[in-house]
């Protein structure tokens, strides 16, 4: 028998009016932030399905807003985002999708680029009660939440890469809950997502790029 938590309803706290097109889109665009190094200069957001319908009127455009600025669902800076995103210089614009409809309802692709030039795109779902799905990075498909804190390895798909990363996590005494490794091709790039009970220890970053293969790597704490 499975049970429902009150919260799984409700949503989290949060800026309303909706848990799925604005606390779900906060956090889906708070994860993609964590993946880029900062700051960004330019953020282009691809909306789909009842996104691409309802977004002005449910809050979602500020919500994305404010969590590719780092604002948490129930930070009340979420109402002001366009005047803040304007202030920090950061260039956005909301594309509308209303031809795609081989997708899942409520998603959003976001391209970001930061100042270095460096370019990311993420796909993320919003499933309902504050819940999200991140299911592609850089048109590699992937599967991750978000509820807990996660380490991504960019990376060549070569022999030993995953077991360098699992040693470095076991020498860090870190408890893996999760580990699954998402491929473009055999032999091309791979992205490897070990996901963790517990706040992962920053200085592992440098420690897994000793790996040659290894391409880059993000921590995104829960």
């Amino acid at each position: 028998m499975s049970f429902i938590s009150v919260f799984d309803v409700l949503g989290p706290n949060m800026i309303g009016p909706s848990s799925s097109h604005t606390a779900g889109t906060a956090v889906i665009a708070y994860l993609a932030q964590k993946m880029i190094n900062g700051p960004l200069k330019k953020v282009e957001f691809t909306l789909y399905g009842s996104f691409a319908k309802t977004y002005k009127g449910h809050g979602t455009d500020r919500a994305l807003l404010g969590g590719i600025m780092g604002f948490s669902t129930d930070d009340t800076r979420i109402r002001e985002s366009f005047r803040i995103a304007d202030e920090r210089g950061l260039e956005f614009h909301f594309i509308v999708n209303d031809t795609e409809t081989d997708i899942y309802p409520n998603t959003v692709d976001i391209r970001m680029e930061n100042e270095a030039g460096q370019v990311m795109t993420v796909r993320g779902e919003s499933l309902g009660g504050g819940k999200v799905r991140i299911v592609r990075i850089n048109q590699v498909k992937v599967d991750f939440s978000g509820e807990y804190s996660a380490v991504i390895v960019v990376h060549q798909d070569k022999p030993g890469v995953a077991a360098h990363i699992t040693k470095v996590l076991s020498d860090c005494s870190v408890n893996i809950a999760f580990m699954r490794i998402f491929r473009e091709a055999k032999g091309h790039t791979a992205y490897t997502i070990v996901e963790s009970d517990n706040r992962l220890p920053e200085n592992i970053t440098e420690t897994l790029r000793e790996n040659s293969h290894v391409h880059d790597v993000m921590i995104v704490q829960s």
